[in-house]
Parts: structure tokens; C-alpha cells; sequence
């Protein structure tokens, strides 16, 4: 495995082995993290879709809210849907509490429920990219700071900001490792 990037995927809630699969198909060692000392082993951490009260209890239970904090200030992360929220600067719809490591607005479920769960082409840098939208939050601003690689319906869905990048959308739930290959990137 030398030479290899080792990125932690918060092992918490939503589909983290699937994004271990990405990370390794875009040629990382995916580390599963669910504790504090596995968070100080890796170099970047992906923090997967679920739901994203449900994670802020699990981070709470685990004692990782302030080590996140402290991982986010010095160390890339890539937030899909939950953890899109979970790093906006502000959350709308309702209100919740985030890690405030982006300059974005997120509002969640702004799709609507789960039958409003859809598969959409965006594109990414030139080419069609599947993106798999469930219950997912919409960007309602990005800062002066962000790039948009991506959107859907006027909206940006793939965001990066400095060392951290989001998406709204699941970009594990495809056989498509570009999106994980841009977050190595920033690694």
C-alpha cells in the first residue's frame, strides 16, 4: 500500500463500505473510521450520505464532534448528502448545527420526500456524469471562494471549497470513480 493516499470514510451511518469501494477503485487505501484514533490515522475523510440528525447524535455518542472540527481545519473532507449538510456554514429547513467548514447555504431535503428520489446527468468537466439524488439537499448559496463543478436544475450538486469538497448527490451508489478522484485530488 505504499505510496497510496489513506483516506477514512466515517464509518457511523449510510453506505461507508461503498465509498471504501470508490476510494479504492480511484486508487486510495480506504480506512474505516469510527473513533478518534482512527481519524488521526488517515490524511482526509469522506463523510457519507444517511441522515444527518441522526449522524450529529452518532458523532455526539462517539465524542468526534470537536476532533471533526479539528480534523476539517488542517485536512480535506468530502461530504455527500448528510455530510454535504453536515459541513455547510448554515442549514436551512430546519435549522440544525453543522462543523461550518464551507461557505455554503445547504437546505435539506429540498427534493422533497422519498418518492422525489431521482437519477440525473450532470455534467462533469465535459462528460455525463449519473447522479443518484435521495431525499438529497440542495446548495442554496456557495461563497466566493467555492467552485462548481457540477449542477442539476440550476443548482450546484459538486462543490469545492479550499482543501473540502461536497455533493448532493451519491456518488457511490455508481461505477463512476471521477468524483472521488477530484476529492484525491485535494488530498
Amino acid at each position: 500500500m505504499a505510496g497510496k493516499k489513506r483516506v477514512g470514510v466515517l464509518a457511523l451511518q449510510g453506505d461507508f463500505a461503498r465509498h471504501a469501494e470508490s476510494l479504492t477503485l480511484a486508487g486510495a487505501e480506504a480506512i474505516e473510521v469510527r473513533t478518534r484514533a482512527g481519524l488521526a490515522s488517515v490524511e482526509a475523510l469522506v463523510m457519507p450520505g444517511g441522515e444527518s440528525t441522526t449522524m450529529l447524535k452518532l458523532i455526539g455518542y462517539e465524542d468526534l464532534w470537536e476532533p471533526l472540527k479539528a480534523f476539517g481545519e488542517t485536512k480535506p473532507i468530502f461530504g455527500t448528502c448528510a455530510g454535504a449538510i453536515l459541513l455547510a456554514k448554515h442549514v436551512l429547513s430546519p435549522h440544525q448545527v453543522s462543523l461550518e467548514l464551507m461557505d455554503i447555504d445547504v437546505e435539506r431535503n429540498a427534493y422533497g420526500r422519498q418518492l422525489d428520489s431521482h437519477i440525473a446527468q450532470v455534467d462533469l468537466e465535459g462528460a455525463p456524469l449519473e447522479a443518484v439524488f435521495i431525499r438529497a439537499p440542495i446548495i442554496r448559496r456557495v461563497g466566493a471562494a467555492a467552485k462548481v463543478w457540477a449542477s442539476h436544475r440550476g443548482d450546484p450538486v459538486l462543490v469545492t471549497e479550499g482543501r473540502h469538497m461536497v455533493a448532493t448527490f451519491h456518488p457511490e451508489l455508481t461505477c463512476d470513480p471521477r468524483v472521488h478522484e477530484i476529492f484525491l485530488r485535494q488530498v
